[in-house]
């Protein structure tokens, strides 16, 4: 498993993609979404109570991105769907990506209180490489023409 983390514009959904496009060409099922796309998906599929199969979308596939985690904060059935999602991947050996601005230390602010973001963090950090990316945007420096030197 595989986190990247933290400085908004500093590449962290270009560096999942990059891995993404390398596991394809290893012919790795790959999935990429956003976590709020994932988790809107998973709630609408407790209305029509195909909740069992849409959630087989997110488990199965060898890799998962999911990114911009924390944009918004979840409540606690949103929460409790992606430690669904996250805990049947560990338990499978699934690999994860997680792309997001929130520091561990504040998940429990997003994801509706410590207990699940505890142990959702502490599922994607067993046997994973934690990328910590800072710096200046990438997209400030694309606007105004060419980066300083």
């Amino acid at each position: 498993m595989h986190y990247v983390a933290y400085s908004p514009g500093v590449g962290k959904t270009f560096l999942a993609k990059v891995i993404a496009w390398k596991a394809c060409q290893a012919n790795q099922r790959v999935l990429f979404t956003t976590a709020m796309d994932m988790l809107n998906q998973l709630s609408a599929s407790q209305v029509d109570h195909s909740l069992v199969r849409k959630l087989k979308t997110y488990t199965e596939p060898t890799l998962l991105i999911c990114d911009e985690l924390g944009y918004l904060s979840l409540d606690q059935q949103t929460s409790n769907l992606f430690y669904q999602v996250i805990s049947t991947r560990h338990s499978h050996k699934r690999s994860t990506i997680i792309t997001t601005n929130t520091a561990f230390s504040d998940w429990g602010n997003i994801l509706f209180n410590t207990t699940i973001a505890t142990a959702i963090a502490d599922r994607l950090v067993e046997n994973s490489e934690i990328f910590l990316l800072g710096g200046d945007s990438l997209r400030k420096a694309s606007k105004s023409g060419s980066p300083e030197d």
